[in-house]
């Protein structure tokens, strides 16, 4: 049975072409163990917009950004930083893409919502609000 909402069309995302690699390769890796969230993260995949080798997306949700949203449904804010499942660490807002928040928020720009279904099946509907860059400055981008 597939989950989906009814909150219509989902926003337009946006990736670098070498995350968009990486988050594919790890959809991939993924399927055979977490084969729900590895499968919803390829979906997500699928529909972005990959921009050429060398750019990045601005004010986007991208790995290991902080990232401050809206939980729609309860009004409470929340800051993340989005990473790869080696790096989480929940108690230190660390969230794994390979979670279902963590799949709905990549890609996701500054002011856009979307609809996601947690583990429990429960519907959800975010906004993200700001989105800072990683600490540390990427070296490609240096």
């Amino acid at each position: 049975m597939t989950k989906r909402t009814s909150g219509g069309a989902k926003p337009r995302i946006v990736l670098a072409a070498a995350e968009h690699n990486r988050l594919s390769a790890l959809a991939d890796a993924a399927s055979g163990t977490m084969p729900d969230v590895a499968a919803a993260l390829a979906e997500e995949l699928d529909r972005a917009h990959v921009l050429p080798a060398g750019r990045r997306p601005s004010d986007t949700v991208v790995m290991g950004c902080e990232v401050d949203f809206r939980d729609d449904v309860t009004g409470k804010v929340q800051t993340v930083t989005l990473v790869y499942p080696n790096e989480a660490d929940i108690s230190q807002g660390r969230i794994s893409v390979l979670t279902p928040i963590g799949t709905a928020l990549i890609g996701l720009p500054v002011g856009k919502s979307i609809d996601w279904i947690t583990r429990n099946g429960e519907s959800k509907r975010l906004t993200v609000l700001q989105v800072r860059e990683p600490a540390a400055a990427d070296p490609v981008s240096a």
